[in-house]
């Protein structure tokens, strides 16, 4: 029997009520209690991995280290526990089902009608126990997607209450995550809502064993009270989750409320510590109590939903904490940057970063603003796209290459300074076929990112298709765009960099990917720290 103990997050009443901070909350309390932790996402939607979906659809597509395109939450999983996450960590339901359609195709069910239970439901707790089965964690924290009630969230609510059934009542646990309105008419919160989720959770064969309740108000004792007598938990399980200033702040939170004892209990496991959340908590104090500030442009082009650069924001969060500052991020859509209106707009700003992205839209106002970076000794960072923005620009304003592009927004440009790989020329299908995940990239040391990694080889996660085109690298380097960092197997060009200036650099994978908490990512924090300095010179 495995030893391995199994937490299911559900949400009730609304979406996006915040089950992955609370999870990544939980296990990060688990964790500064000495247990090892893991945690995943089964997401209820069709689309096999989120690779191929827009960003304003569902935010940020998250990369990991072997090269599965996931949600955003897992970004959150790292960042709270600084444990890297896997392909196993993320489940769809299109994965499930391509799973169970390949192996119906293999004979591997012959003779039997293949059915959502118990085939569907078979290959869900097949996913769940992966990560248990290998003995690498004590605790397993599964967030199921969606809200109880949803049609598509059925076949994996079914899969959890056969499990704890199979499991028993000390190796599972359900906390059930749900909205406590305020009407502000009445001036009163409200606990209906939160009833009938329950009451839906109950139909479905769940009980729920521990209440999480967002709200915008403190809950009264009465109001506990009246929570546990009619949603069948006990009183010290209902939890209030409160709003805050920070999703930092949530472990915390969770913590004056009791979450990790509770579960504790009811998993009866025996805590080898009390949490110990030391460093986390001087990181909290470093972020809430800056000794200065800096501006920092973001130019992308779906800034209308921050979600879309997750990542980027929360390693600003690291960066600005590590070098006590506070990093105030301006959106510029780049659609709407207008090279006439750009210094009087961009004089304020003490840094440029140039997002990642897709596509030709938006692009010649990403190009203009790494011209101003450039021109104006403003401290620039661009990611994957932004780095090809910015080779594009350096080529038509410094190499006088006028009609320089990438094969991406101009197929048929003379001068493709960036094009597709040439392994990437055959592919037809979309999904997962980018390149992805950690890749290796050799440092030149007299560098800025030789200093700033302080290591001649490092591991970046990467997502695109196109490349810096290796037959201008002369040019370009002659010119003073220097190239600072290679893949050793492929010799194709991750990092730009301009020597003159007081801090230019271009990257082709991602480093936002791997910022957490307890360790910042070193380029951003360079990158900011060079804001800094930019900002005092002002």
């Amino acid at each position: 029997m495995s030893t391995t103990k199994y937490i299911f997050v559900t949400g009730g009443v609304s979406s996006s009520l915040g089950k992955g901070i609370i999870a990544a909350s939980l296990a990060k309390l688990l964790q500064a209690r000495g247990f090892r932790v893991t945690i995943q996402k089964l997401d209820p939607y069709i689309n096999v991995d989120p690779g191929t979906l827009n960003p304003y659809e569902h935010g940020e597509c998250y990369v990991t280290d072997d090269g599965a395109e996931t949600d955003l939450d897992l970004g959150h999983y790292e960042r709270f526990l600084n444990v890297k996450t896997s392909q196993a960590n993320n489940v769809t339901t299109g994965r499930i089902y391509q799973s169970v359609i390949e192996k119906e195709r293999r004979g591997e069910f012959l003779g039997k009608t293949v059915q959502v239970v118990p085939h569907i439901t078979n290959e869900i707790k097949e996913r769940v126990q992966l990560l248990g089965n290998n003995g690498d964690y004590d605790i397993v924290i599964t967030e199921i997607g969606g809200t109880v009630g949803d049609i598509e969230s059925l076949p994996y609510i079914e899969a959890v209450r056969q499990l704890r059934w199979e499991l028993g009542d000390d190796n599972a646990l359900v906390i059930h995550l749900t909205l406590v309105p305020y009407l502000s008419a009445a001036k009163e919160l409200k606990t209906k809502p939160t009833q009938h989720s329950v009451k839906t959770l109950m139909e479905s064969g769940i009980k729920a064993d521990i209440l999480v309740c967002r709200t915008e108000h403190e809950l009264s004792d009465d109001l506990r009270t009246k929570l546990a007598l009619f949603c069948n938990v006990k009183r010290e399980a209902v939890i209030q989750s409160i709003d805050a200033s920070t999703i930092y702040d949530v472990p915390n939170m969770m913590l004056r409320e009791g979450l990790d004892t509770v579960t504790l209990k009811k998993l009866n496991l025996t805590a080898k510590n009390e949490p110990n959340l030391q460093r986390w908590n001087e990181f909290l104090q470093r972020h809430k109590n800056p000794k200065s500030e800096v501006r920092i442009g973001l130019i992308g082009k779906y800034v209308e939903l921050q979600d879309s650069y997750k990542s980027i924001l929360e390693a600003f969060i690291h960066a600005g904490a590590e070098n006590e500052v506070k990093v105030h991020v301006e959106y510029i859509h780049s659609e709407h940057i207008d090279s006439a209106t750009i210094p009087e707009r961009f004089s304020k700003l003490d840094g440029i970063l140039v997002a990642p992205g897709f596509g030709e839209r938006g692009i010649e106002g990403k190009v203009d603003a790494v011209r101003y970076a450039r021109e104006n000794d403003l401290p620039f960072l661009g990611i994957c796209l932004g780095m090809q923005m910015a080779v594009i620009e350096y080529a038509r304003n410094v190499l006088g290459i006028k009609d320089a592009n990438s094969t991406e927004m101009s197929p048929d440009t003379q001068n493709p300074v960036i094009s597709l790989m040439e392994n990437q020329k055959s592919i037809t299908n979309m999904g997962g076929t980018m390149r992805l995940g950690a890749w290796t990239c050799d440092l030149a040391e007299d560098s800025i990112v030789g200093n700033v990694y302080g290591e001649k080889t490092i591991a970046e996660r990467h997502r695109h298709r196109y490349e810096y085109n290796n037959s201008y690298k002369e040019q370009f380097e002659k010119a003073g765009l220097r190239a600072t960092g290679t893949n050793p197997e492929t010799g194709l060009v991750e990092i730009v960099e301009i020597p003159t200036h007081p801090w230019f650099v271009g990257v082709q994978y991602h480093p936002e990917y791997k910022s957490t908490v307890a360790n910042p990512h070193p380029l951003f924090v360079a990158f900011v720290k060079a804001a800094r300095e930019h900002a005092s010179k002002k």
